[in-house]
């Protein structure tokens, strides 16, 4: 579970109510033909600028938002420094057996393509579309919170037409007035929340989960051309902690003596 989304999400909204009660009532902030605009208009329109199969997906990238096993890079290093030793002690062919106990589908391909004896150049070429792919794949879930963030505020506007044409329609009746006005408010209000507090933040988590995700794919695969290459592990490992920040790498070295201490 990702703490930093629940918070901040939490936040936004704890930070909104704060404000509103300094000055008003919440109930002065509900208006259901409001949420009806925005929120449906919202919906329309992402549904008609993506395809439906993306749209029905978007549970699942929510999810991503939300539910995220973080994958540290001394662990990768570590692992493709053991996968190194096996190589260099019993040859590429011992790799196929330790892959199968691998639960990572883009380092298992990798090992299986080395073991198959692929040309090291077909190797990073195939692995290289496969990141290709998959950053697409991640933008796609990102577009659709993007598309969102945009259209909210427009249809928060939308809103706001309508209750002004609302208004001015029935001006010579005064007490249409005031809840004419609050839909055209309103509705700006909500859409510029969803927007900024909802929409926009996910967007951005999910661009920032993506990075890391291929960030630990890159590693993996200049890992497993270095292993092909018969490469020393000693070197292999100072050439993938380039990978990690100089603070990260600090920390790498502290928990690599802690288990080798412990072992």
């Amino acid at each position: 579970m990702d703490i930093s989304t629940i918070l901040g999400l939490l936040l936004g909204v704890i930070f909104l109510i704060w404000g509103i009660l300094e000055s008003g009532t919440l109930g002065a902030y509900y208006n259901f033909a409001s949420i009806v605009i925005v929120l449906g208009g919202t919906f329309a329109s992402t549904i008609v600028s993506v395809p439906m199969k993306d749209f029905l997906k978007v549970v699942k990238v929510i999810r991503k938002a939300f539910v995220y096993k973080e994958v540290h890079l001394d662990e990768v290093i570590e692992e493709i420094i053991n996968l190194a030793n096996i190589a260099r002690k019993e040859g590429l062919l011992a790799l196929e057996e330790y892959a199968e106990e691998l639960q990572d589908d883009f380092l298992h391909k990798g090992i299986m393509l080395i073991v198959d004896g692929t040309d090291p150049e077909l190797v990073r070429n195939i692995l290289e579309t496969e990141l290709i792919f998959l950053e697409e794949r991640h933008s796609d879930g990102q577009g659709i919170f993007e598309s969102m963030a945009a259209y909210a505020p427009a249809f928060g506007m939308i809103g706001t037409l309508i209750g002004l044409i609302n208004m001015l329609r029935t001006i010579d009746d005064t007490s249409s007035i005031g809840p004419n006005m609050s839909v055209a408010l309103v509705t700006t209000f909500y859409g510029s929340v969803l927007a900024n507090v909802v929409f926009q933040p996910l967007a951005q988590k999910l661009k920032s989960r993506s990075k890391s995700e291929i960030l630990v794919k890159e590693l993996m695969l200049e890992g497993l051309l270095s292993i092909q290459a018969g490469e020393n592990p000693r070197i292999i490992e100072e050439k993938l902690k380039t990978f990690v920040p100089p603070e990260a790498r600090r920390n790498y070295r502290e928990s690599l003596r802690e288990r080798e201490y412990n072992e």
